[in-house]
């Protein structure tokens, strides 16, 4: 069933450090060509001493004056993160009280799906709004945290950052259609350990990835994503403006265009400055592409991402 959805507003935050791959090449054995020709990324920012909710309640703060409305007019908040500040509360819960938000009907909550994580919660969104409300939907992470610094399969392609949207239940909007698939990681592909029940010390575990497992798997879930969402929205590639896909890896983004026959000029690509920033990245590329103007004039996008679960999915919007 398609949803009416208006985006009202964009924001972003970016974390306070830049590294670039000069500075990754004095922490490990790696250099500039090295990481650019596998990754396409250049640099990443990493946060100093923020955590996730300071780098979602800045985004907020910037998609609410954009959309020139009150924090109190917030019906919902959804966080998408796999790296909250802490177990409890959520992240979504303290960016609402950072907010000081007053309206006796809002509730907040977290959901991690890690880097497909955003357009999981925008789905959400979608069906939990009704006529007339609004939600504020962020995706946040402090990847740096989770990152083995020594391990430069991991290290180069991670930053840290968030995006913020706020959108509406609108009756005069255009219907969105969305797309969301889990498959089973029985091979443990791409996961980072919680708390171990065999120890008292309690700390996270390192993302840890089987790169080219990933690499195959992205390149299957994005097109078949970008497939379903269309078939859904019942129209073709040739009506779409942009695609924004997850920022994740440029040789993936570049497959999936070969794959399915698209002009790579079609996707927004910004992982060049920022890195893969999971759950952040397709809102920090909307809100990029936002400022450069790239949005409006009821343009058809498609988001597209993937992540661990193994998660994948698509929302296509008309803005």
């Amino acid at each position: 069933m398609m949803t009416k959805l208006r985006i009202l507003g964009y924001g972003k935050a970016l974390a306070q450090k830049p590294i670039t791959n000069d500075d990754l090449s004095k922490m490990v054995d790696t250099n500039d060509e090295w990481i650019y020709s596998r990754t396409g990324i250049k640099s990443r920012y990493v946060t100093i001493d923020e955590n996730t909710s300071d780098l979602g309640y800045r985004a907020s703060c910037m998609a609410i004056d954009d959309a020139q409305i009150n924090a109190n007019e917030l019906d919902i908040i959804i966080v998408a993160t796999m790296t909250p500040d802490k177990f409890t509360p959520s992240v979504a819960s303290m960016i609402q009280a950072r907010l000081g938000i007053e309206n006796a009907n809002i509730y907040a909550f977290d959901i991690n799906c890690a880097c497909s994580g955003f357009i999981f919660a925008l789905k959400i969104a979608a069906k939990l709004l009704e006529p007339g409300q609004k939600a504020l939907v962020i995706g946040a992470e402090t990847l740096s945290k989770i990152i083995n610094w020594q391990d430069r399969t991991t290290c180069v392609l991670f930053g840290d950052g968030a995006g913020a949207m706020i959108v509406s239940a609108d009756e005069n909007a255009q219907s969105a259609a969305f797309y969301l698939h889990t498959i089973n990681d029985d091979q443990q592909v791409l996961f980072a350990n919680g708390i171990s029940l065999d120890s008292a010390e309690q700390r996270y575990g390192n993302i840890q990835m089987k790169g080219q497992e990933v690499f195959k798997f992205a390149i299957n879930a994005m097109s078949e994503a970008i497939i379903k969402v269309l078939e859904e929205a019942d129209i073709t590639l040739d009506d779409i403006s942009l695609i924004i896909p997850h920022q994740a890896n440029l040789r993936i983004i570049k497959a999936v265009a070969k794959k399915m026959n698209i002009d790579l000029d079609k996707f927004y690509i910004n992982l060049e400055k920022y890195g893969n920033t999971s759950a952040a990245s397709i809102p920090l590329a909307l809100a990029d592409a936002n400022d450069q103007q790239m949005l409006g004039n009821n343009k058809k996008i498609i988001m597209v991402g993937f992540g661990a679960g193994l998660s994948y999915g698509a929302c296509l919007l008309q803005i």
